[in-house]
């Protein structure tokens, strides 16, 4: 099969290859999935250079595993193990796990599920991770609840996208917080309100937030908390703005700060669940939720991709498409 192949950690241009290698193995929890479609976010960019070292967790100490990008998939099943019971070959689905920027992956079967029927492949692709984490921040660390006000900081972004729109599922009036380009798009999401940063701040504005979302966290921490109401909720998800020991101080930061002030700090980890996708579909189905694409690369343009993303000005997902 066909693949983007890296063997050690660098620079996306230096260390990936469009190469032909063995289809992977399918163990008896695995379902085979042939990709129609992986879409791509920071987190790939970070996962290919190895760097913040935080991300090393999760694709190695000393050398990328599998050596394949992409965490995000839809497609068809190919194959299942022995132990699979839920899919069969031919089913669309759509989920998360590595090494997807390659014509087939080995998956979880517990991080897949069907995919909807009123999504493409490239549309389903997108939500996974991205949406998943907005789900997880907003209902998990948040407790989002219909009539609470929500602030969603970077709203035009993978997460921001989808958190804009999950906030209004829930019930709660929604401010989202974006650059002058991408106002129409966030307002088209649902969102009650929205705050252009290079005109305003809305840090010094008059309104409280009973949960803010933070998806870019380049303010300091006691400025953010000033548009938070007195008993609300901060939900913090990035912390890559720095490195070496300031990310590690911006990452331990609430943790600190947290049991000492009347607002909760929050940081979470979103690890992906068949069940909460499953939540996605239903969403998407009720008509609550899409996906929003940037652009599309096909799978031997996997470097320009990416080379978009570190630009930090997307909007929305990038997806890879591969042919049927």
């Amino acid at each position: 099969m066909k693949a983007m192949v890296q063997t050690r950690y660098g620079s996306p241009d230096e260390v990936l290859a469009l190469r032909d290698i063995d289809t992977p193995d399918v163990g008896d929890d695995d379902v085979l999935v042939r990709v129609h479609a992986a879409a791509l976010h920071i987190g790939d960019v970070f996962a290919v250079r190895g760097s913040p070292l935080v991300m090393r967790l999760v694709t190695g100490p000393t050398r990328p595993r599998p050596g394949i990008p992409g965490f995000d998939l839809a497609g068809e099943v190919e194959a299942v193990g022995g132990n699979v019971t839920q899919f069969r070959p031919g089913d669309a689905v759509f989920g998360a796990g590595k090494g997807t920027c390659a014509e087939y992956a080995s998956v979880k079967q517990k991080t897949l599920a069907p995919k909807s029927a009123s999504l493409t492949f490239e549309e389903a692709a997108a939500l996974p991770t991205s949406a998943l984490a907005a789900l997880h921040a907003l209902r998990d660390a948040g407790k989002v609840r219909s009539g609470q006000t929500v602030l969603i900081n970077g709203a035009a972004g993978g997460i921001g996208v989808h958190a804009v729109q999950i906030a209004k599922a829930f019930g709660a009036e929604v401010t989202g917080v974006c650059g002058t380009a991408n106002v129409d798009l966030v307002r088209s999401l649902g969102a009650d309100h929205v705050i252009d940063y290079t005109q305003q701040d809305y840090t010094r504005g008059e309104q409280r937030y009973d949960v803010m979302l933070d998806n870019v966290e380049n303010r300091p921490l006691s400025e953010v908390r000033r548009a938070l109401a007195p008993g609300g909720t901060l939900i913090l998800n990035s912390g890559t703005g720095a490195t070496g020991i300031g990310m590690l101080i911006r990452l331990a930061k609430p943790f600190v700060v947290g049991p000492i002030v009347r607002q909760r700090l929050r940081r979470f980890l979103s690890v992906p669940k068949q069940e909460d996708l499953v939540v996605l579909s239903a969403l998407v189905d009720a008509g609550k939720l899409r996906p929003v694409i940037d652009r599309t690369y096909p799978l031997g343009e996997t470097l320009a991709a990416l080379r978009y993303i570190e630009s930090g000005h997307t909007r929305g997902k990038v997806v890879i498409t591969l042919e049927p």
